[in-house]
């Protein structure tokens, strides 16, 4: 049983995000990944049907994956990782993007507050891509710096999932809160003996 249960919550704002980039096969720590402006997902899905003759007695709706866009400020190392741009073959200090630019694929979590009452949520979007390029826009008369749009795609994970959330006070394992920015995986929050 969980230490208590929430029923109401109110998403108020984004903190501590952090990307976990997966390099060289291996899911890297948790880096900070900037002050988050907004975020918001939709499913792509397809249509399930089974018809009789040309007339459809039963339809479902099945998700295939989720959209994911995020604005926010983000640190230069993590945007090059995004992006997949590189110094390779170029003198320190230099970066290109270009045709062969991939970026690392990652998993992204972070708190959703309810000031209201006082209630964290995690949130993971345990296996990600960025589903967009790079891209860039400059305005000089803004008075405050732009947040940077970054689109991704959140696809099944080795349980079928592309979203998490947990509410802290519901937690019983307190090492799940302590490690969701930092190694969030299938073990850190599977019922035992459960794959």
């Amino acid at each position: 049983m969980p230490k208590q249960t929430i029923t109401e919550f109110d998403s108020w704002s984004i903190v501590n995000s952090s990307i976990q980039f997966i390099k060289s096969g291996a899911q890297q720590p948790g880096e900070k990944f900037g002050s988050v402006g907004t975020i918001s997902f939709e499913p792509e899905t397809s249509t399930l049907q089974k018809k009789e003759g040309r007339v459809v007695t039963k339809e479902k709706i099945v998700t295939t994956k989720l959209n994911v866009s995020v604005s926010a400020h983000i640190p230069v190392t993590v945007a090059r990782d995004f992006f997949g741009l590189t110094n390779d073959g170029l003198k320190p200090g230099i970066y290109s993007y270009g045709e062969g630019s991939l970026g690392r694929d990652f998993v992204w979590t972070a708190d959703v507050v309810d000031v209201f009452e006082e209630v964290t949520k995690l949130i993971a979007f345990p296996k990600a891509s960025n589903s967009a390029g790079l891209t860039l826009s400059i305005d000089a008369t803004q008075e405050e710096l732009a947040l940077l749009e970054l689109t991704f795609s959140a696809v099944a994970d080795s349980a079928g999932q592309f979203y998490y959330e947990a509410l802290v006070p519901e937690l019983e394992d307190p090492t799940i809160a302590d490690k969701w920015h930092t190694e969030f995986n299938r073990t850190l929050i599977a019922a035992p003996d459960t794959p």
